[in-house]
């Protein structure tokens, strides 16, 4: 692919990663979204929705046992969109809400014997997507997107930090 931006030397080629529109951090956002829509087909006959799966996943990532704050903030969300799922999943019998030991105000998370029977087809249908997706790829470059994807992450994290820290600097002075 020659695409050039005017008043560039024509014989150098533009990296492809900037030839991404509109961006490559929107592609790796229109995969992600892709990625979750696979799944979310692939486990749609288990009755789960995206919003079910992912919370299933995470809990048991977490461990059961795990109050609903700490699998919220796992997750990225706030309460009342984590409790109407957590509601609908004990609806399913697939997990209880059990008290907390010495904080009453907090409940934990449990698979029921009937989630965990689900959890399982779960992962396997998971499983079974993941290695669809991963088509034409070893592991080496696999690997290698990984760990791109990290250093990302902890790109954008001290960004992030960076902003907030001129932002503050900006507000005292």
């Amino acid at each position: 692919m020659n695409a050039h931006s005017p008043g560039t030397d024509p014989t150098q080629e533009i990296p492809f990663h900037e030839q991404i529109k509109p961006s490559l951090g929107g592609q790796v956002g229109r995969v992600h979204r892709l990625w979750r829509t696979a799944i979310t087909s692939a486990v749609r006959s288990l009755d789960m929705t995206e919003s079910r799966w992912t919370v299933m996943v995470h809990l048991e990532k977490l461990g059961e046992g795990c109050t609903q704050q700490m699998l919220a903030s796992e997750l990225g969300i706030e309460m009342p969109s984590l409790t109407r799922t957590l509601n609908q999943l004990e609806a399913q019998q697939l997990i209880a809400r059990v008290p907390h030991e010495t904080d009453k105000r907090a409940r934990c998370l449990w698979f029921t014997e009937q989630g965990r029977q689900c959890l399982t087809q779960l992962t396997e249908r998971i499983e079974r997507v993941r290695a669809e997706l991963y088509v034409g790829f070893d592991d080496e470059v696999l690997n290698a997107f990984a760990r791109a994807l990290l250093q990302f992450e902890d790109n954008a994290s001290a960004s992030i930090a960076r902003s907030q820290a001129e932002y503050q600097r900006s507000r005292q002075g």
